[in-house]
């Protein structure tokens, strides 16, 4: 696969501002129940690579957050503890908001996208064992 051709100069800093955007919201994915912090790192990291990849290389050297980066653009996988970990969440996530959504077909909907994160998770991210 060709690598694409870098973005015109004037573009670059919008990717980089783009990245910093997308590592806070990873930073906080880190925190929070329900709200994925390894997709947001790795699409800064694809931010970062088009706007200047001394920021992609900042990013890649996190301790916590480069190894998963570098794990998902291998194709390793998660760690199957890590797994367990991702699917509970999102399981105790929809469990204490499904009452706060009034309509049924809301409910619905929003255990509907719970069960996709989940099957997406055991179904199509390859187990990492140790």
């Amino acid at each position: 696969m060709t690598p694409s051709p870098p973005p015109p100069p004037v573009i670059r800093p919008l990717w980089v501002a783009l990245g910093f955007v997308l590592t806070g919201l990873g930073f906080v994915g880190l925190i929070l129940p329900g709200l994925p912090g390894t997709v947001w790192f790795v699409l800064a990291a694809g931010a970062f690579a088009r706007g200047n990849p001394k920021w992609e290389a900042w990013l890649l050297s996190r301790p916590v957050v480069g190894g998963l980066v570098r794990d998902f653009r291998e194709g390793r996988g998660m760690p199957l503890r890590a797994k367990w970990l991702a699917c509970t969440c999102i399981a105790l996530a929809v469990a204490w908001s499904l009452t706060r959504i009034p309509v049924l077909a809301g409910q619905v909907a929003w255990v509907l996208v719970a069960l996709a994160g989940i099957l997406y998770i055991t179904l199509w991210i390859p187990t990492r064992r140790p």
